[in-house]
């Protein structure tokens, strides 16, 4: 009788969709707290720019760094590494006084969290054959959701019962509760004890691949690594608006009061979850139904770059909800696009490249997130001084929209078929 493929691997998925949780419950915290440290410390729109541009560029940073190094020591260490930095940065924001006192925690605390998506999309390509990648990765970045989720919820009610400063020791010490678990439960699958054999076999079905080592400097020269990194620059910038000024907006706008737990942002990012997990379904579903991997995929990212366009129209949003609908809509479909474009690294690298074309094309999202958080402070102040905040939002909203179906167009004509790299420069 043959045996049943084991389950392990989707414990580690598990791991990974708490840690992303965590990831994000951490970095949106100061988005949620905007108003209350505006009020206390005098913050004007571009302070607070400075202060979200300090958290990008040392991400930026930080995935290059992690994104290498972690090629070399292993997802297990290097998650390790980065969740004790990022969680050590998180409480220390309670101890700031000033924008640049927040912007050092913030640079921390950027350098911490960088590690998270190159450690956790190595760790899915060694526990997961290709046709499961997508849903797997979907799975774990729905974390993103769910931080983003929870963080309107528990911030204003730790805001609330004990103030700011312990609302960022709180929150940072939960990712220290996680080590403990990664620590005991993680091994790659060919050291792991109690998986069987027929799980180790189904997730190595893969393992045919040309291993050669790849040069860090010849991943710029491979068109499939600029895939990648134009995937990222200009969609990534789109999240950073989304954690760290909706809630901001929502205030502006339609007078949502922040002191409080906010279930219209529960709500956004809950509907964002769906599109996480429903983007990694759909490409392994095309598949199943024997299409080629490079076709199901770009199929599923130009219809979620459309998803994207409705959120032109919330300048018309006559309440709260139906901008609540327009965006959620629009968040939905960039986890969706996130969760295939992570993926689609393991489609064209081999394992021992991953978490270096990840580290890079990230550095290149982070680049766009320092940029474009300097253009939305230039904005919203030029918009706030003429008495149209409102207008200032809707020319973000028109640059949200399309620049997904921008960056789809700029891959198609870098690899129309996002070809596997077969060999690889070497060394």
């Amino acid at each position: 009788m043959k045996e049943k493929v084991g389950n392990f691997r989707w414990v580690v998925v598990a791991l990974l969709f708490f840690a992303t949780t965590i990831n994000y419950l951490d970095r949106q915290v100061i988005g949620l707290l905007k108003p209350t440290l505006e009020k206390e410390l005098n913050w004007s729109e571009t302070d607070y720019s400075f202060i979200v541009m300090c958290f990008t560029a040392s991400y930026a940073i930080g995935l290059l760094f992690f994104g290498k190094i972690i090629d070399q020591i292993g997802s297990k260490l290097g998650y390790t590494i980065s969740i004790i930095i990022w969680s050590i940065a998180a409480m220390f924001h309670a101890l700031a006084k000033t924008s640049f006192g927040f912007g050092a925690a913030r640079s921390v605390l950027g350098l911490g969290e960088a590690g998270n998506f190159p450690a956790a999309i190595k760790a899915v390509a060694e526990w997961f054959p290709k046709k499961e990648r997508a849903f797997a990765t979907g799975i774990f970045n729905s974390g993103a959701n769910i931080g983003a989720m929870v963080a309107p919820i528990m911030v204003p009610w730790l805001l609330g019962a004990y103030g700011w400063q312990e609302a960022f020791l709180i929150t940072g010490a939960i990712g220290f509760i996680w080590l403990i678990f990664w620590w005991i439960f993680y091994e790659i699958p060919s050291k792991k004890k109690g998986i069987n054999q027929a799980e180790l076999d189904y997730i190595q079905e893969d393992d045919h691949e040309d291993n050669t080592p790849i040069a860090w400097s010849k991943l710029f020269t491979i068109p499939q690594t600029w895939v990648f990194i134009v995937g990222k620059f200009f969609t990534d910038p789109i999240w950073w608006f989304f954690l760290f000024w909706l809630p901001s907006y929502f205030s502006s706008t339609f007078s949502l009061d922040l002191k409080k737990p906010s279930i219209h942002l529960a709500v956004l990012f809950t509907c964002t979850s769906i599109g996480s997990i429903g983007g990694g379904y759909i490409p392994g579903w095309l598949m199943r139904k024997g299409w080629p991997v490079y076709k199901a995929r770009k199929t599923a990212m130009l219809f979620f770059a459309l998803l994207a366009l409705p959120i032109i129209s919330a300048r018309w949003a006559t309440d709260i909800w139906q901008a609540v609908i327009l965006i959620s809509i629009a968040a939905s479909a960039h986890q969706a696009w996130s969760a295939n474009i992570f993926t689609s690294v393991s489609d064209m690298f081999p394992k021992n490249a991953i978490s270096s074309v990840v580290g890079i094309g990230g550095l290149a999202g982070s680049l766009g997130g320092v940029i474009f958080p300097y253009f939305i402070g230039v904005i919203l102040d030029t918009y706030k001084a003429n008495d149209n905040l409102s207008g200032g939002y809707n020319l973000i909203f028109l640059i949200c929209g399309s620049a997904y179906l921008l960056a789809w167009l700029l891959i198609h004509f870098i690899s129309p078929k996002m070809s596997p790299v077969a060999k690889p420069p070497k060394e």
